[in-house]
């Protein structure tokens, strides 16, 4: 006779025994959210460091792709949502401990920002929009206020864009329950994996050659910062509980180890790597727009594998827990 110990008799297919409630909208949501937090960054960062005649794309014309690469993930984000009409209620309240509650907000506050950054370079970016604006007196007050304060405006973009970066690592980092998220890691890493990704895009969308070689040389230095990053989150996990363990096993020979290492650190980074730094040195230029690609692949390969594995963690044993056999047991026997 076999005996097993009932800790609770739900049986949810939703939740039991596996909690694979987000799919690849929310990963997409993430990796959109990095993208754009690293566009506003490196935007703003042009005007800051008065670079605009070494990089005019990122300085007068990047900015606009924020609140559209934004939507695009907030659109994903909406189509998980199982009770969609009640999305509002987000907004009913701002729950200080809560990483969502957070989120929420800092989404709403990140549109209006965007859009100061991009009409304080809109006339020398996108001169033809800027004249659409400029034919309303409001309009041309508008533009003229946010050019007189472009440097202050994206001073004020910095600080925003770097929560929006680091919150979609630290959203996940808050399920104390999921041990493969449960690290101070996830939020920077998502940060410098946006910054990696937004400046790859750069590298695909700039036309003049020193822009792209500025930023081919910023994307190598981020992939060697993620690739430290990488190391410190295998490492936090090897040195924490049995269930940290676990949750490593799940990228080191687990079901996830392919994703991982092939689709994310191999192709997502190291080929990435190799191939900026012979084009660097001037080695090989050939395959140069290839880099920034594969990294863009990395980046949404990173949020999927971790969203994945880290939905799979747990600290307790849910195929006993939770045994449709036993709870089948236990429905006949009333």
């Amino acid at each position: 006779m076999s005996e097993e110990l009932l800790v609770t008799a739900r049986d949810n297919a939703l939740i039991d025994p596996g909690l694979h409630i987000w799919t690849w909208e929310v990963a997409m949501y993430l990796f959109l959210g990095g993208l754009t937090a690293g566009i506003m960054i490196f935007a703003a960062l042009a005007i800051v460091r008065n670079r605009e005649q070494e990089a005019p794309f990122t300085a007068a014309r990047l900015a606009l792709l924020a609140p559209i690469v934004l939507s695009l993930g907030m659109t994903t984000l909406f189509m998980d949502l199982e009770h969609k009409l009640f999305v509002y209620r987000f907004y009913t309240s701002f729950q200080i401990t809560s990483p969502m509650s957070w989120g929420a907000w800092i989404l709403i506050i990140i549109y209006p920002v965007s859009v100061l950054q991009i009409l304080s370079t809109l006339r020398t970016g996108y001169s033809f929009l800027a004249g659409f604006v400029d034919r309303l007196t409001i309009g041309r007050l508008i533009l003229d206020w946010c050019e007189r304060y472009r440097y202050e405006i994206a001073l004020t973009v910095i600080p925003f864009a770097v929560m929006l970066g680091v919150y979609t690592g630290i959203l996940l980092s808050a399920f104390s329950a999921r041990p493969f998220w449960n690290n101070g890691v996830l939020g920077v890493l998502f940060l410098i994996s946006g910054m990696s990704t937004a400046a790859a895009l750069v590298v695909l969308l700039a036309r003049q050659h020193s822009e792209k070689e500025l930023f081919t040389r910023i994307d190598l230095v981020l992939i060697l910062a993620e690739i430290g990053l990488v190391a410190l989150l295998l490492i936090s996990l090897a040195s924490g509980s049995a269930q940290h363990l676990e949750a490593l096993e799940s990228v080191m020979g687990g079901s996830y180890t392919i994703p991982f290492w092939v689709l994310f650190v191999g192709i997502g980074l190291l080929i990435p790597m190799l191939l900026e730094t012979l084009e660097i040195s001037g080695v090989n230029k050939s395959l140069a727009m290839l880099a920034p690609v594969l990294v863009l692949i990395g980046g949404y390969a990173l949020r999927q594998v971790v969203m994945d594995a880290g939905q799979e963690s747990t600290w307790t044993n849910y195929d006993t827990q939770y045994s449709s056999e036993v709870l089948q047991r236990i429905h006949r026997s009333d």
